[in-house]
């Protein structure tokens, strides 16, 4: 029987076939990887100690809890020839990435946003990052207890000394983010007068105040001291100790994609539980304390 479809039907079809991406944003992740045998797993190769280039492929805490989630996933696929590919990403399209389905997830952690989960979800807090500052040891004495949390001077304290403290100062912090956010805000409630210089990476921060282009640069403590280990003016700086902010840091995935997510989360728990993590967190970030196995036990599911 030649069947006859009426033409709005036709016309239908033919929006349908013209739509670009329907198809692929409508398959789930698992779906995806099951047909190409292939887990693409994304990353910030400028990240150490969670994600650096090493050789031909990515090494750090991040990419390590990213094998172990590879594992879960050729497991539950049953794909035993599952083929796990890592890409680099530039930090300005490491979210995009994720959304567009260029890369399955990023391992790199980043801290969860309203704005970022308009376009991606994300696991389980794989680390608590903690906000800090790297200075020159030469740094003048008054910006220096400031920054402890110390009176500037003897005498009350108030939001006029700490302005005075931190007035005609040059700080750095990595363009885009919580932690420019977060020190434009200081700035706004302080009534601080001073310059907020944007980099685009680490490297280009620690080396501003290297030079002694800018007198303060604050990003993450573990990021700091990593790469304050690297630069070669190391001897003239310090990552001060206090800790500013803290915020709990995790990987991003597609969003409303629940079983992909169920499928992360349940490896990350399951690493946690068995004191793999604990391991793989002595490898590449030191020896964890008290507060951080805590932690461990807090973030994972039961």
């Amino acid at each position: 029987m030649n069947m006859q479809l009426p033409k709005s039907v036709h016309l239908l079809l033919a929006c349908l076939v013209l739509l670009p991406g329907l198809a692929s944003a409508s398959s789930s992740t698992l779906e995806r990887v099951r047909s190409s045998n292939t887990f693409t797993l994304g990353y910030l190769p400028d990240m150490a100690p969670f994600s650096s280039q090493q050789g031909d492929k990515p090494v750090g805490y991040a990419m390590a809890l990213c094998q172990k989630i590879a594992e879960r996933v050729q497991t539950e696929l049953g794909l035993s020839d599952l083929q796990v590919r890592y890409q680099a990403l530039e930090d300005a399209e490491s979210i995009s990435a994720v959304s567009s389905g260029k890369v399955d997830m990023l391992c790199t952690p980043t801290p969860e946003t309203l704005e970022q989960r308009k376009s991606v979800s994300f696991s389980l807090p794989v680390y608590t990052a903690g906000l800090a500052a790297l200075v020159r040891d030469d740094a003048s004495e008054t910006l220096l207890r400031v920054l402890n949390g110390e009176v500037a001077h003897e005498g009350p304290t108030w939001r006029a000394t700490i302005n005075r403290g931190l007035a005609n100062q040059t700080f750095v912090v990595t363009e885009g983010g919580v932690t420019e956010d977060w020190v434009r805000d200081k700035m706004r409630l302080l009534g601080v007068i001073a310059t907020l210089v944007t980099v685009d990476n680490h490297e280009e921060g620690v080396q501003l105040v290297a030079e002694g282009k800018a007198d303060a640069f604050f990003s993450e403590r573990i990021l700091l001291k990593n790469y304050l280990a690297k630069n070669k003016d190391a001897g003239d700086m310090m990552v001060l100790e206090r800790i500013y902010e803290f915020a709990p840091v995790a990987m991003a995935l597609p969003r409303s994609d629940e079983d992909f997510r169920l499928l992360v989360d349940t490896a990350l728990s399951e690493t946690y539980r068995s004191g793999d993590l604990e391991k793989i967190y002595s490898q590449y970030l030191g020896e964890p304390g008290e507060m951080v196995k805590m932690l461990f036990k807090v973030y994972a599911l039961p």
